[in-house]
This record gives C-alpha cells, structure tokens and sequence, in this order.
C-alpha cells in the first residue's frame, strides 16, 4: 500500500487534531483521543496522526497510488486551515 509522512513542526498538534477531528467527524469515520487520530476516507485510504510537544507526526496510506496525491492535498489543506495564523511546513515523504 503506498504511504506518506510527514513530521510537522508546530506546538499545536493537539489542538490542530482536535479541530480537525470534529470538523471531519461529519462525513467520515474518525477515532482520536488529545494526542491521536485515525481518519478514514472511504475507498481511498487512512490519515494517521500523533501530537508530540514540539511536532505533529502525519502518515497516510491510501489503496491506490493515484489516490496517494490527492489525500496528500486534501490532508494538508485542511491542517493549514485548522492552524489558523501558524504557517505549517509540510513536506511530504513517500
């Protein structure tokens, strides 16, 4: 299965997860706790992620390699909105 990663440096993981978590928790399956998230986008993949004190850890494995691409895009969209005046530097490793 094709996967992504990225580790994040920011102090806001928790609070970056937590907003993102409700915001998706309308349409898609999500699971997370103040440190961990699990996000499931149906027929395409899994977003994972984890909070440390300084970093927030992203993985995403998707089912097809074309779907890798967009749920990179769609993923860091959404933590650059969910961060509000934190600028996050995302690069994505595959």
């Amino acid at each position: 299965m094709p996967l992504s990663r990225a580790e994040i440096s920011t102090t806001s993981g928790e609070r970056i997860i937590n907003r993102l978590c409700k915001h998706w928790a309308h349409k898609l399956e999500v699971e997370h706790t103040q440190q961990d998230a699990k996000i499931v986008f149906p027929d395409m993949g899994t977003c994972l992620m984890h909070a440390e004190p300084d970093m927030l850890a992203v993985s995403i494995e998707t089912l097809e390699e074309e779907h890798l691409d967009k749920l990179e895009g769609v993923v860091e969209n959404h933590l650059q909105r969910m961060a509000k005046d934190e600028e996050l530097v995302i690069v994505w490793q595959n």
